[in-house]
């Protein structure tokens, strides 16, 4: 459930949920490891194999991926909210 935050003014609304935003910030990376780690560790041969292509890919194209998966992310986000 979320937490109550009492109405303040909107310049001190920001302080008074920093704390919060912190907690969100940290359960977010904690989800991020979890799946992160999922593929190493059911298929670790297969990640090394993978990670080996990654580094012979052109900075473009590792460019390019960085973008989409950036944006594909912030549009998820904003569809969440």
């Amino acid at each position: 459930m979320g937490q109550v935050i009492e109405k303040r003014p909107a310049g001190e609304q920001i302080w008074a949920n920093w704390p919060i935003m912190w907690e969100e910030l940290g359960r977010a990376l904690c989800l991020m490891l979890v799946l992160e780690g999922i593929v190493p560790f059911l298929y670790p041969q297969r990640w090394r194999r993978l990670v080996t292509q990654l580094a012979n890919i052109n900075d473009h194209q590792l460019r390019y991926m960085g973008l989409f998966s950036m944006l594909l992310g912030a549009g998820l986000l904003y569809l969440m909210n």
